[in-house]
């Protein structure tokens, strides 16, 4: 692998095509269906990957079927017996609402002999939203965006958004009681934990409204008083590992970071590169992870140390971003220009930095791609990288340099995915 930069891209990015194959709903979820139930079979879902999942139920499954499943705008596909809605991520909106309320109900008319499958990936968190009582969808907007804001982590983010709420935290499975409920997880979160991918609608919370008040003044945001008032007054709990409602759920985990860095992995050693994976469960402010990556890139280069060149570096996760600025750009194109600056042109080091899902933040690309010359080109384009990673504008800076990758919606997620090559 010696060729010039074309071919250092292309290399890059035929390892980010066989992370988010790995993951691809029609490939991994068919084997983890369950029996049929006795009674009937209803399909409820949330995510970026929640049509293309019931998609994939909707091939394989043998009988009649019916239900609802939300995922992003623009994540839809065609399904013949379970209706596909489409709502806004990160924050929140009406049509997500109305879904998430038509999905509580679905489960709340099941009996003992029926089966609630429950499609749920990365990005349920926002698009199954659903208010506690007296509190508003503006409130919930409020509380998202400051979280969104603050740097914090998705499990302390998820925690807040699970106390306010009336379906996740494990209420969707308690309110199907005594039906079945069989949850197929794709996760986009560090560690995997169900509890946490999508804020667990399924699952034993084993967070508290204490947690939450916490979290909430470590990031020193002030909610709107609704909230507030719900938090203090902890009235009723998130149903906990071990509650008898939940005592008929399943839950499998169909896709994960790990197993997309192992099919990169594979697809660099297939074509002689050597492939070291470093983590599938980084978190941390996206600049500074990007300095680590070099510096551990920069030491393979110059020592061999902790492995010799020629080898690329796997990594996942989800880093964040506190915003200071008001720049364009997701976390991935953050980290991308935090190591191409740690870097400083480093002849030997190239990098892609992107999400699973197609789209970096709120922004139209799914991640960008860093070579030696990425910050010369820039600025000759007239950009400054120390003032555009000061006003967390990194996507302006890499769309100067035609380095944007753009995939559109992948209709899976698991996270970040980061490839740093070292020839």
């Amino acid at each position: 692998m010696s060729g010039p930069i074309a071919e250092a891209k292309q290399f890059l990015r035929d390892l980010f095509d066989a992370a988010v194959a790995a993951a691809d709903p029609a490939r991994c979820l068919p084997p983890f269906l369950p029996a049929p139930p006795r009674g009937k079979m209803v399909v409820v879902g949330a995510g970026k990957a929640a049509a293309a999942m019931a998609r994939a139920v909707e091939k394989h499954w043998q009988g009649a079927l019916g239900g609802l499943v939300v995922t992003r705008y623009g994540h839809g596909v065609a399904c013949d017996q379970i209706e596909i809605v489409e709502a806004a991520h990160p924050v929140p909106d009406d049509a997500g609402l109305t879904a998430a309320s038509r999905i509580l109900e679905l489960a709340q008319g099941l009996g003992a002999d029926d089966l609630l499958l429950c499609l749920i990936s990365g990005g349920g968190s926002s698009l199954l939203t659903l208010p506690a009582a007296g509190i508003s969808l503006a409130d919930k907007q409020a509380v998202n965006q400051a979280l969104l804001r603050s740097g914090a982590a998705i499990g302390e983010m998820n925690c807040v958004r699970k106390h306010l709420s009336a379906i996740k935290g494990g209420r969707l499975a308690a309110a199907a009681a005594p039906a079945q409920v069989v949850t197929l997880l794709i996760s986009d979160v560090p560690g995997d934990d169900p509890a946490v991918i999508a804020s667990g609608p399924t699952v034993g919370d084993p967070t508290s409204f204490a947690d939450a008040r916490e979290i909430l003044r470590r990031y020193d945001i002030t909610p709107p008083e609704t909230v507030r008032a719900h938090l203090a007054a902890a009235a009723v709990e998130s149903p906990k590992i071990g509650d008898p409602r939940l005592v008929d759920c399943v839950t499998h985990l169909i896709a994960a970071p790990q197993a997309s860095l192992i099919a990169a992995a594979q697809a660099a050693e297939a074509v002689g590169m050597q492939a070291l994976i470093l983590g599938d469960a980084i978190e941390g402010e996206a600049r500074e992870v990007g300095l680590v990556h070099a510096g551990i890139a920069q030491a393979c280069a110059r020592h061999g140390h902790p492995a010799a060149p020629p080898l690329v570096l796997l990594s996942g996760g989800e880093t964040t971003v506190t915003v200071r600025g008001k720049g364009r750009g997701g976390r991935n194109g953050e980290f991308a220009l935090g190591l191409a600056l740690a870097l400083d042109g480093n002849e030997r080091i190239f990098a892609l930095a992107a999400d699973t899902d197609g789209i970096d933040g709120s922004e139209d690309n799914a991640g960008v791609l860093v070579t030696p010359d990425t910050l010369a080109r820039a600025r000759r384009a007239g950009v400054d990288p120390m003032a555009s990673l000061a006003g967390n504008d990194a996507y302006s800076l890499f769309a100067a340099v035609d380095d944007l990758v753009v995939t559109g919606p992948t209709l899976t997620n698991v996270n970040d995915f980061r490839a740093v090559l070292i020839l």
